[in-house]
């Protein structure tokens, strides 16, 4: 019988309770704070659940959840084919390769407060580069006021900013097939889609189901591009969940915004919960397969 011994737990202790202090203490803090009407952390009334009711019964956070979700829905649909895709062109173990994928990752360590500065110069009317592009080619971009090119807009910009990310780890999942795979396949006279799609694809799910976590829960958060593009404009176009949450914080109305705060944390545990058991089911799936 095979002794179990538990002291590995004391090694983790310490991230466990930072955890706890950096992240379960201001939970409970927002959490207390949503069932009241504060004034100043010393002047609070209790309301109960008056802000849960009002924003549950308001059109405005259903519509920004609808922005949210297409938001993320268009990161997906456009992010993962176009970085699979790259990696599909790349040649595997070349320094071309390497030297792409470190391109590709450049704009995953700028500052986040810089990226739409960056693209904002880009598409200057007085001197961006981008813009006089748009111009040559007769195109009237017009971010401002258009709510479809500012949704363009935004999603190129996290496009740029988080294709490396994909491309990395579908590189990644790619490079530990092995080459047995690709000789059985290339003996049987598969042809390069069936390949991708028999070989290729299953192989590297696990690593893209992870990337498909991350940039989910990320684009949910998407603030400071559609912040500093268009203030969620033109006329609430871009006025996701986070704008909302981050236009209470600023009018100092803490009570609506722990309540929004809350269910906007609730949001986004579903997803994950809803991602763990997605790949709980695949890797029984994988473990049933002879």
């Amino acid at each position: 019988m095979r002794n179990h011994h538990n002291g590995a737990w004391l090694m983790v202790l310490p991230a466990v309770l930072l955890l706890g202090i950096l992240g379960v203490v201001p939970l409970i803090a927002v959490l207390n704070y949503s069932f009241f009407d504060i004034f100043t952390l010393q002047d609070r009334f209790w309301v109960g659940g008056e802000w849960y009711a009002e924003l549950i019964s308001s059109p405005d956070l259903y519509m920004s959840l609808a922005r949210s979700l297409l938001f993320t829905t268009l990161v997906v649909l456009v992010q993962f084919p176009l970085g699979i895709g790259i990696v599909m062109l790349l040649p595997k173990g070349t320094y071309t390769s390497s030297f792409f994928l470190m391109v590709v990752a450049v704009p995953l360590v700028v500052p986040w407060n810089m990226i739409p500065i960056i693209w904002l110069s880009l598409i200057s009317e007085d001197f961006g580069l981008l813009r006089q592009l748009l111009a040559w080619l007769q195109w009237p971009f017009d971010y401002k006021f258009n709510a479809i090119h500012t949704w363009v807009l935004i999603l190129t910009i996290d496009t740029w900013h988080w294709i490396g990310l994909v491309t990395i780890l579908a590189y990644s999942g790619l490079s530990s097939i092995p080459n047995s795979y690709f000789q059985a396949a290339a003996i049987d006279g598969s042809s390069r889609w069936n390949t991708f799609r028999f070989i290729q694809l299953p192989k590297i799910r696990g690593v893209m189901m992870m990337a498909l976590l991350l940039r989910v829960m990320d684009s949910l958060m998407i603030y400071t591009e559609a912040f500093a593009i268009n203030a969620g404009g033109p006329e609430g176009a871009t006025t996701f969940l986070t704008l909302q949450l981050g236009e209470q914080i600023s009018a100092f109305d803490y009570g609506p915004a722990a309540a929004r705060s809350v269910l906007y944390f609730l949001l986004v545990l579903l997803v994950a919960w809803g991602f763990q058991l997605s790949m709980r089911r695949e890797e029984t799936l994988q473990r049933e397969v002879p």
